[in-house]
């Protein structure tokens, strides 16, 4: 669900961040540092995430060299570190909600400007890969183009100045904490979509969505999505697939709701591409056949799980269990973000209405097509 606080004005100008809003830089930024502090007879293990999240880049180095006790300089880590990054742009994935985002306020003229704390040379390189990108944004602005980055909010007040809209007339987006804190103080209104798993951090902002995909530009006074269908949004389809596990036998039993679960190992980076929320698809059993589904991704606040799991609901009755067998999914659509719940009996009916939603948007052509794909039955991406 959306924390939202009651609005206080309308927009006519967006600001969106980059690293964490509309690219999934923190993947590839956490693989390179995993190889890099190597050299150093060191291990990385995330702990400086959150400090690093939405800082410029010598605030990110000089924390890190700090924390692991690296023997350089925050400058000379730097020097080494980039190189590497830049060999690895070509590969960042676009987040859930960014194309489709990007073409709506493109088509509907609303103006655009990026601000990013990052230099301007890796912001160009980075937007290059993404068709489309470049010219959909009137103002593209970079942290060595401000005396100082973001919290600081001149980024923002410049990028306003350079639409040429007032600040109080600005939407920004963002993902991090210190974007958060720029914004307000800025004077404008901001949409946090928090990287980290801690909503309850983002007091500042505005509103705080799961994701892009939750996003309402109407509440802003900004033209509204129209690709929602009876509860359903269409989404890039994507694959995930393995031997089904046992689960925390809360499914059938708790809930009346036997879910097929499938092991998270080996797809950690693949589950951080994608939001929590609630999705639907099509899921292939390698002896029974193909079955509508419809699955939660996520932590399941209800049940305060302490990882992020997959738990699909083949909409089929059974006659047995299934555990061990070969099950493949491709998810082709979206239903809402992921939610916390008052009581069982609350829960319990939204994943019925979940499963109402995604048995009538399987039958519409744009979903019912992903059923022969080849992947549910048996083959290799």
């Amino acid at each position: 669900m959306s924390i939202a606080k009651p609005l206080k004005r309308l927009v006519s100008a967006v600001i969106l961040d980059l690293d964490g809003t509309l690219l999934h830089t923190d993947g590839i930024v956490s693989d390179v540092l995993k190889a890099f502090v190597v050299r150093y007879g060191k291990q990385w293990d995330g702990r400086e995430t959150q400090k690093i999240l939405g800082r410029t880049p010598l605030e990110a180095a000089a924390a890190v060299v700090e924390d692991y006790k690296l023997p350089c300089s925050a400058d000379d880590f730097l020097t080494q570190f980039t190189p590497l990054l830049y060999d690895q742009w070509c590969k960042i994935k676009v987040l859930p909600g960014a194309n489709r985002l990007i073409k709506h306020l493109s088509g509907h003229n609303v103006p655009m400007a990026l601000a990013s704390n990052s230099p301007r040379e890796n912001i160009e390189s980075k937007i290059s890969y993404q068709q489309g990108w470049m010219g959909s944004f009137s103002v593209i602005i970079a942290g060595d183009e401000v005396r100082t980055g973001k919290p600081s909010p001149e980024i923002f007040l410049e990028a306003a100045k350079r639409l040429n809209v007032k600040p109080s007339s600005c939407l920004v987006i963002e993902d991090s904490l210190p974007g958060v804190t720029a914004g307000k103080a800025a004077g404008m209104e901001v949409v946090a979509v928090p990287s980290i798993p801690k909503s309850h951090l983002y007091t500042e902002a505005d509103e705080v969505i799961n994701s892009l995909l939750d996003l309402q530009p109407e509440l802003w006074g900004l033209p509204p999505f129209e690709d929602w269908m009876e509860g359903a949004l269409p989404i890039e389809p994507w694959h995930i697939g393995g031997p089904v596990v046992k689960g925390f036998g809360r499914g059938s039993k708790v809930l009346g709701i036997p879910t097929a679960n499938l092991s998270t190992k080996g797809y950690s980076a693949l589950l951080s591409e994608h939001p929590s929320g609630v999705y639907f698809g099509w899921a292939g059993l390698s002896s029974q056949g193909l079955y509508k589904m419809v699955m939660s991704i996520g932590w399941n606040p209800y049940f305060n799980n302490t990882e992020k799991t997959i738990e699909p609901w083949l909409l089929h009755e059974f006659d047995g269990d299934f555990y061990g067998e070969e099950l493949r999914l491709v998810i082709v659509g979206y239903i809402r973000p992921e939610a916390n719940f008052s009581s069982l009996e609350s829960l319990i009916a939204k994943i019925h209405e979940d499963r109402r939603i995604a048995e009538r948007a399987l039958d519409i052509p744009m979903y019912s097509q992903y059923r022969d794909d080849p992947y549910l039955k048996g083959s290799s991406l």
